[in-house]
């Protein structure tokens, strides 16, 4: 049963109508509408605003869509969240997701420093209360402005509520002083906020949370000493007790929410706020409309054997005609591919026959070019809520920080830094494998006499099996500055095709990324119409 905090979640549409209007100053505020002159009479409506600044933090279609940015997968039906048109290199400055993006995380913003400018106007409120509200109002601003920064670079910063003559005249500060002030940001929140929260307030921004936070914006930035001593610190449990849960496939699961490895997700609540993006990811025969976003047969390949070695590994004992036996269990519990034996919301087993002409009934599940199915004869199983409604709609919390990112990020800098050993490998990369189900003794002890890029590869092929269909590859492609190389050329599917072409393996998606433009997102037109002082990234 989700908690109170959750229950609050719940979106509230008219909630800010009465801070976009400008109002005749009164010697009576009315007592039938909120105003600024009655809003900030309590700690409860000063929730409810910051309950609507945790709702702007992310949605579910982004997270679910950035992994069609990515090698990881498509997005071969619509253009959802942009990523047909981001994920072919086939856009610009007037694509709807530009002007989303921005627009959706400056009223976060908005909401963030509507807060931190008028709480402490509440009288008689616990000051503990207050200082931490302001805190979590803090990290949201940090997370907003970092969102930003890292698709745009340099963006106006708001670390105040503007006027609408200051809104439409603002400038862009430097990538640099943006994260600098994140970092701040952060570093000043941790102070004020609690370990955990009781079971009534669970899944509010910890202390845990900011620091992981501030991790990954230093890992993003290349500064590494920082990040080992930032996740160091959280490994210690300076910052709360986290560890990785035991089951990989459990970590998404409704039953085990607020897992051991969950620092902060994105709140959910049956029946009041929902996602459904499983609609049109799932095998149709279990309940899906149609498939519109699709894991990669590189994303597939990327999976390691279980003896740990890679598929063209000499030795790995890969088979091309049953490719997915003895691999990494991740693919598994991410990855739905031919054969796969799906389980059931009653516990029994379902076969999901995708290669065509294989399904002993109705083939809703076979790859078949241009129809409702697979574009590249895969599904998604990751994320998949056994306990949903109606056209698959969830309730499930999207996890935004986990535990299993602050001990691979520890390892990429020790790596970066020539400080990874044998121990640092059984803390890091040796215990995420092990929790993956590996058992192979080669697969899970160090090889010590792998060269630093060698470890580099090894740490980022991990990454991309733990974080699969995350929504975190695009990033890491991006600051890696190898999205030239693996986003140039097509996207295949899997080898349901002609043999004469591309070893039978599907043509389904022709990438383009201009290592000239592409590593930054273009200022949205509109916003540019409006403000002639917004600059434009090089290349738009």
């Amino acid at each position: 049963m989700k908690n109170k905090f959750v229950t609050k979640l719940k979106m509230l549409p008219f909630l800010l109508l009465f801070f976009a209007i400008s109002c005749e100053d009164l010697d009576l505020a009315p007592e039938n509408q909120f105003t600024d002159e009655n809003y900030w009479t309590s700690v409860d409506k000063a929730q409810t605003l910051l309950n609507t600044a945790y709702s702007q933090m992310q949605n579910s279609q982004y997270f679910f869509y950035n992994e069609a940015l990515s090698d990881n997968a498509v997005n071969s039906r619509g253009d959802n969240a942009g990523a047909a048109s981001i994920g072919g290199g086939l856009y610009d400055a007037s694509l709807p997701r530009m002007k989303e993006e921005w627009n959706n995380r400056y009223a976060g913003i908005k909401s963030c420093n509507l807060i931190l400018e008028n709480i402490d106007r509440i009288n008689g409120a616990d000051p503990i209360v207050i200082a931490r509200m302001k805190a979590e109002a803090r990290f949201i601003r940090a997370f907003q402005h970092f969102q930003l920064t890292t698709w745009f670079g340099a963006i106006p910063l708001i670390a105040s509520d503007p006027s609408l003559g200051e809104a439409s005249t603002v400038s862009r500060t430097s990538h640099e002083e943006v994260v600098e002030f994140i970092v701040n940001e952060l570093d000043e929140a941790v102070t004020d906020l609690p370990a955990s929260y009781g079971a009534s307030e669970r899944g509010k921004i910890t202390s845990a949370a900011a620091m992981t936070l501030k991790a990954r914006v230093l890992l993003y930035e290349g500064r590494w000493s920082e990040v080992i001593e930032t996740t160091d610190a959280i490994m210690a449990g300076t910052f709360g007790t986290y560890s990785l849960f035991p089951s990989y496939e459990g970590i998404f699961l409704p039953q085990n929410e607020y897992n051991s490895e969950d620092i902060l997700s994105l709140q959910y609540v049956p029946q009041f706020r929902m996602w459904g993006e499983f609609f049109d990811m799932a095998p149709i025969s279990v309940g899906a409309r149609l498939n519109a976003l699709a894991p990669t047969q590189e994303l597939v390949d990327s999976y390691l054997m279980l003896n740990g070695k890679k598929i063209n590994e000499s030795g790995s004992g890969y088979d091309e005609n049953d490719p997915y036996t003895a691999r990494d269990p991740r693919l598994t519990a991410t990855v739905v591919y031919h054969l796969y034996e799906w389980e059931q919301e009653d516990g029994t087993m379902r076969t999901i026959y995708i290669k065509p002409g294989t399904s002993p009934g109705e083939p809703t599940d076979e790859y078949v070019s241009g129809s409702s199915s697979t574009s590249t004869g895969y599904y998604t199983r990751k994320y998949f809520d056994p306990q949903h409604t109606t056209s698959l709609q969830s309730g499930l919390n999207l996890m935004l920080l986990r535990y299993a990112d602050v001990l691979l990020m520890n390892a990429e800098a020790k790596i970066e830094l020539g400080q990874f050993d044998a121990t640092s490998w059984a803390a890091t990369i040796g215990a995420v494998r092990s929790r993956a189900g590996f058992t192979d003794p080669a697969a899970l002890n160090f090889d010590g006499s792998l060269s630093q890029d060698g470890l580099r590869q090894v740490l980022r092929n991990e990454r991309r099996s733990e974080f699969a269909m995350e929504g975190l590859r695009i990033f890491d492609i991006r600051r890696w500055q190898i999205a030239e190389t693996v986003l140039n050329g097509w996207a295949h599917g899997a080898k349901f095709g002609s043999s004469s072409i591309d070893n039978g393996y599907l043509r389904v998606n022709l990438r383009t990324f201009d290592p000239g433009k592409h590593y930054l997102w273009p200022v949205p037109r509109d916003e540019r119409l409006i403000n002639g002082n917004l600059s434009q990234n090089p290349g738009w």
